[in-house]
């Protein structure tokens, strides 16, 4: 994962549970990389994993809240950093449509390496958006919480539902997302 990922979870522990905190999850995870991340670095996903359990035994927050916490903090900062991906989009459908085609396309010119998830889409109807989340790594929650951001920063009135597909694992999930509608009045 590249260490933006994690900077950016760092920087979220100490916004949000203070700076001991996120020193504390570091020194006790016993991390390969000793937490010393780059923004550009690469590192090992179980890097995460073990920092998120941390987080989760000195807080009692559960983990798939802190993941799903983390994916829209994040998100929010993707739009700060990356304003170029928000321009000329008309929402939140419009936006996710464009992660596998744009914006990963994008994050590969610069970082060849990189292993992102992959999304497939379906479109029943013109209110409802159905993504299939694959990834070689355990973090749907995360992935649900970039949805959720994305809804926010949009401002639309979307429900999101998750159907895990691979035993729970984590590692693939059908993510269904409906657009209220109002209701047109009768004359």
């Amino acid at each position: 994962m590249k260490g933006m990922v994690f900077t950016e979870f760092l920087e979220m522990v100490e916004d949000s549970f203070g700076w001991e905190v996120a020193e504390d999850i570091v020194e006790e995870s016993d991390l390969p990389s000793g937490g010393a991340y780059t923004a550009v670095g690469t590192y090992s996903h179980t890097e995460m994993v073990s920092m998120v359990v941390k987080l989760s035994e000195k807080t009692g927050v559960a983990i798939p809240d802190l993941l799903k916490a983390y994916g829209k903090h994040l998100f929010g900062r993707f739009n700060s950093l990356y304003g170029s991906f928000f321009e000329n989009v008309s929402g939140t459908f419009d936006f996710l449509s464009s992660i596998d085609q744009y914006i990963h396309v994008e994050v590969r010119k610069l970082y060849p390496e990189a292993e992102l998830p992959k999304f497939d889409y379906e479109y029943p109807n013109e209110h409802t958006l159905v993504m299939i989340y694959s990834s070689k790594r355990p973090f749907a929650d995360f992935a649900e919480g970039l949805l959720m951001g994305c809804v926010e920063h949009f401002g639309e009135k979307i429900t999101i539902d998750r159907e895990d597909l691979n035993a729970a694992d984590g590692t693939d999930a059908k993510f269904t997302l409906v657009r209220e509608t109002e209701a047109v009045a009768a004359d």
